[in-house]
């Protein structure tokens, strides 16, 4: 009996026999999808994750079934389901061959065989034995799917419900921590539905819907939440704005869910903000957009806003683990409800994977000599070695400049979409000017730059570079202001031309190229300032650490030592530059000072070089190094052939060589991967099994050109026509690889040799002659 079999013959008829489908509000699901499998090139995945059972009640998951065929042991599925309920944040899971159930419980780790299933209510009772009618009211409110067409993914439906349950334990602060990209937004939305259809509020439950707050910390963000929130009647929702308010005279206070940004709230007149006309327990839920860019931080205008409405329940959303330099949000709010990481969204096939282009220029550090000229600014310090962090700061190179932008314009392919990240705003506005310079493109808005200072203009360029639809600008520079909130799922390539010290902040920036895409496979990161090396930080994908400083620590002053100003005084980020610094992130610590503006003696200019390493993206979802990449790969080609002698047979017949590149591919070796491996050995002109025979057996590298004139000592054995047409297969062959002898390539070749297929037909024999004459040469192609 296979497994299809037993779960029709006693599986099924056991779920109907405990009451399941039958018993309102139970459903049985099948062959529910959980994963979406990892992205490995070619627009292919691995194999996603389906669950064989769901028990739903409710409208609450409640048990995981996996199911094997009869004749397996009974808690063969065990690891499989415990892996889905763990998933799906499901306690209870079940192993089983139809004859036999084992159950385990994944919060207490206990486990037991039972003789039948348990039903509705018993399970409920199982997972909840405590009641809580709020949670199970908050429970039963369906998700909004958009009339059937849209669902939410395990984590989404997770995050919901942990929230829903932690606003029905009387929790105040909650945590949201998920990777940028796998939508907190819509996870916000959910949430806010449920609490708004229920009617529930903190004064009169069920009397009066609740009053919802977003509160997001730029312009963007805020606009595109409310968009996101479009389900609700549109009178129930409000855009705050400055303009406005200052039109009505007041705040607007008529509508369930409002949207604004924290500056709005602190714009009112003579220097009393706005939030404070609003009575402290007007709003019932406040979601907190990017709550690590200052939400919770004592130094921050954003904790006087929380604090004005500390009665209500209050949800802060971040993409990063507990670091130094956010603690104060953990601390205010607490662990994280529901953590969701980078690694496993883009393992499970929800986020687009990344390589990194590691590229060293021998002027990273730059000592000024007399052959060079000081175009503006005071005289270098001699001797002084001007690294990386000072670099279009105190100190700007523009040949280093241009000459890094010539690099990645060169390896970019230059219609696809791409952001820069600068040093300063000025800076951004140099590299745009090059850009447009060394482009194909002649659009003179092929490249534009988003910061601060390009306002509405800059907006403007970012909502046409998010539209999918559109192909100008295609390039954006920016110092700061791109880091977070730019929703573009097109994003291939990432440039850093600054050094990013803040782990927070680098992973914000990988974030903004994860989001998938049509024909996306992957996107690639340009690193010119060594922020590659957080990879190896055992912080990038970690948990949350402990705060660094003892509770009780004093909050740091309020006021900026050096300008005067209330914190924020714009020397955290943009869009506000510190008025002392000018600076994003305030330098006051030291006098501002002109930039020194260098020309390079042409020496230097004609000296000018750089080294690439390309990081490889590992099967299991991690960066790892070219030598790691040629270690691994040295582990997994043994289990994939037996000896040197199986390999050429496999490699030597269309059929199996694809069967073993596929193989390969879900290993996680695809066709980008071994094309950085041969670039890596030096083999560009080799077939790709000359390449593994020299990772795996030490073997010589052979030119593809060299193979194929070895191979034409064994054309006698055909006859003119078919001499002539293998003639031009091995001339495609060596001008492009092993792709050119697969057989859904024949068609192609057969077109671009003879401009018909029934042409080659009267010139080759049958199409099944053509067929074996073409896989049969293939064996003398591949011979010792």
């Amino acid at each position: 009996m296979n497994e299809s079999q037993t779960r029709h013959d006693l599986i099924d008829p056991a779920l109907a026999a405990a009451g399941w489908n039958t018993t309102p509000g139970s459903k049985i699901r099948v062959e529910v999808k959980i994963t979406a499998g990892r992205l490995i090139g070619r627009g292919k995945r691995e194999k996603p994750l389906y669950a064989d059972y769901v028990l739903r009640y409710k409208n609450r998951d409640l048990l995981v079934i996996e199911a094997k065929k009869r004749q397996l042991f009974f808690s063969d599925g065990k690891t499989q389901a415990v892996d889905y309920a763990r998933r799906l944040d499901v306690r209870y899971a079940v192993s089983t061959n139809g004859d036999r159930i084992y159950l385990i419980d994944t919060e207490d780790g206990k486990e037991s065989e039972i003789n039948a299933y348990p039903t509705p209510e018993e399970l409920w009772f199982m997972t909840f034995p405590v009641e809580n009618a709020l949670r199970d009211e908050l429970t039963a409110v369906p998700f909004e799917d958009r009339g059937g067409t849209w669902q939410p993914r395990y984590y989404q439906q997770n995050a919901v419900l942990k929230a829903v349950e932690a606003i029905s334990a009387g929790r105040r602060r909650l945590l949201l921590t998920l990777a940028t990209g796998t939508g907190k937004t819509a996870i916000a939305f959910q949430i806010a539905w449920k609490l708004f259809q229920s009617k529930w509020n903190l004064i009169e439950p069920g009397a009066r819907r609740p009053r919802i707050l977003f509160l997001a910390d730029r312009n963007i963000l805020a606009n595109q939440a409310f968009n996101s929130f479009g389900a609700f009647d549109e009178d129930a929702l409000v855009r705050i704005s400055p303009a406005d308010i200052r039109k009505r005279g007041k705040v607007p206070t008529n509508g369930s869910v409002f949207f604004t940004i924290f500056q709005t709230f602190m714009s009112g007149p003579d220097d009393s903000p706005y939030f404070g006309d609003y009575d402290r327990d007007f709003f019932d839920f406040i979601i907190i957009d990017e709550c690590h860019r200052g939400g919770a931080n004592d130094e921050s205008s954003w904790r006087d806003i929380m604090e004005h409405f500390e009665p209500a329940v209050q949800l802060g959303l971040t993409a990063t683990p507990k670091r130094d330099v956010n603690r104060d949000t953990y601390r205010y709010f607490g662990d994280p409800i529901y953590i969701y990481s980078l690694k496993e969204g883009i393992n499970d096939g929800f986020l687009t994977p990344f390589r990194v282009k590691e590229i060293q220029t021998n002027m990273d550090d730059y000592v000024y000599t007399s052959d060079d000229t000081v175009l503006s600014g005071q005289q270098p310090e001699a001797g002084k070695v001007y690294g990386l962090s000072e670099q279009n700061r105190s100190i700007e190179l523009e040949d280093v400049e241009k000459y890094k932008v010539r690099l990645f314009m060169q390896a970019i392919n230059q219609r696809q979409k791409t952001l820069v990240f600068c040093a300063t705003q000025a800076h951004a506005a140099a590299v745009r000017d090059y850009i447009n310079q060394f482009a194909d493109s002649s659009n003179i808005e092929y490249c534009c730059r988003v910061t601060a200072d390009d306002g509405a203009q800059g907006e403007k360029y970012l909502r046409f570079f998010q539209d999918n639809e559109k192909t100008i600008p295609t390039v954006l520079t920016t110092s700061q202001k791109l880091s977070t909130g730019v929703d573009a799922k097109e994003v291939r390539n990432i440039v850093l031309l600054r050094p990013v010290n803040s782990m927070v902040e680098f992973k914000q920036i990988v974030g903004r190229g994860t989001r998938l895409f049509d024909g996306k496979d992957y996107f690639t990161i340009y690193d010119f300032v060594g922020a590659h090396a957080h990879f190896q930080d055992a912080e990038w994908d970690g948990p949350p650490l402990p705060p660094a400083e003892p509770p009780g620590t004093p909050p740091a002053p309020r006021t900026c030592a050096v300008c005067g100003l209330p914190k924020p005084c714009g020397c955290a980020a943009e869009p506000q530059p510190c008025p002392v610094c000018g600076e994003p992130e305030c330098i006051c610590d030291a006098p501002p000072r002109a930039v020194i503006r260098i020309k390079l003696s042409d020496r230097k200019v004609m000296e000018l070089d750089s080294m690439t390493r390309t990081t490889f993206w590992s099967p299991d979802g991690k960066p790892i190094s070219a030598r790691e990449f040629l270690q691994q790969l040295y582990g997994d080609l043994p289990a994939l052939f037996e000896n040197e002698a199986k390999l050429r047979e496999i490699w030597s017949a269309p059929l199996t060589r694809q069967r073993l590149l596929e193989e390969l591919e879900e290993r996680g070796y695809n066709a980008e991967n071994f094309a950085e491996l041969k670039r890596l050995v030096k083999a560009e002109d080799s077939d790709l099994f000359d390449v593994l025979t020299h990772i795996a057996y030490e073997r010589d590298l052979v030119p593809r050109s060299t193979r194929a004139e070895r191979a034409k000592v064994h054309l006698h054995r055909y006859d003119k026509n078919r001499q002539d047409f293998l003639n031009f297969v091995l001339e495609q062959y060596t001008e492009a690889g092993h792709a050119e002898l697969a057989l859904q390539k024949l068609p192609d070749l057969l077109v671009l040799k003879y401009e018909a297929l029934q042409d080659a037909k009267r010139v080759l024999g049958t199409t099944a002659q053509i067929r074996d004459t073409f896989s049969e040469f293939q064996e003398y192609l591949y011979a010792g």
